[in-house]
């Protein structure tokens, strides 16, 4: 099977799966699941095709035992992710930006998980970039551990499991053969909606925002503003 690389080569699920094997595929699970340098990553569309070539005998390795792997795999970057989070703490805010590294997206996972709490765990497994660094910023906000634990491995079953039985299940029609391409480029641009949903909201709620003589945005008006 062939499939369009979806960006560089080394970034096409299909290279990737039959350079690397299974062994790939986990250590690619675990990296963009809580490592800084993972959220680059191809998760959705590498499990996804994972999946579907188990189903078609180019993977041989039983379909339990892949969502067994993928979901360890999972868990234990998260587990990783929260305890970097609590050991950089504060600082991970004032690191400078480099290629690897954009501040941007740390303030965007420390949003989402400000605004979705414990279950921002289960959301943010299925939103590229955001998966990285909500574990780290979960760490950095010191959640209790228990809860971590628990909203961590929900996640990462729905996700992990539930991204490569769907390839599996689809595997099966051969409209899904004959059209693979376009439909791991319509799954890369699904787990991207949410970013670009933020985005425009974001935008849109900073356009509306008064602006002061100097440029920059009003001060709230309150009992503590100048009468």
């Amino acid at each position: 099977m062939n499939t369009l690389a979806l960006g560089p080569s080394w970034l096409d699920p299909d290279y990737l799966i039959e350079t690397f094997g299974l062994i790939g595929v986990l250590v690619i699970v675990f990296a963009e699941s809580g490592l800084l340098i993972g959220f680059f990553l191809p998760g959705d569309s590498l499990l996804f095709t994972t999946g579907l070539l188990v189903t078609t005998g180019v993977l041989d390795t039983p379909l339990w035992l892949v969502c067994t792997l993928v979901v360890l795999s999972a868990i234990i970057g998260d587990q990783v992710g929260y305890l970097f989070g609590r050991k950089v703490g504060p600082a991970l805010f004032k690191r400078p930006d480099s290629r690897l590294f954009k501040q941007e997206n740390v303030e965007k996972a420390h949003e989402f998980f400000e605004k979705h709490g414990p279950k921002s765990l289960i959301l943010a497994r299925f939103v590229p970039i955001v998966r990285t660094f909500t574990p780290i910023i979960a760490g950095v906000s010191r959640m209790n551990y228990r809860s971590f634990i628990t909203f961590n491995v929900i996640g990462g079953v729905l996700w992990g499991a539930g991204v490569t039985l769907l390839g599996a299940s689809l595997g099966k029609i051969e409209f899904v053969h004959k059209n693979i391409e376009p439909i791991l480029i319509l799954i890369v641009l699904i787990s991207v909606v949410p970013i670009v949903i933020e985005y425009l909201r974001a935008r849109s709620q900073k356009r509306k925002e008064p602006v002061t003589e100097d440029g920059g945005p009003s001060a709230p008006r309150g009992r503590h503003a100048k009468r």
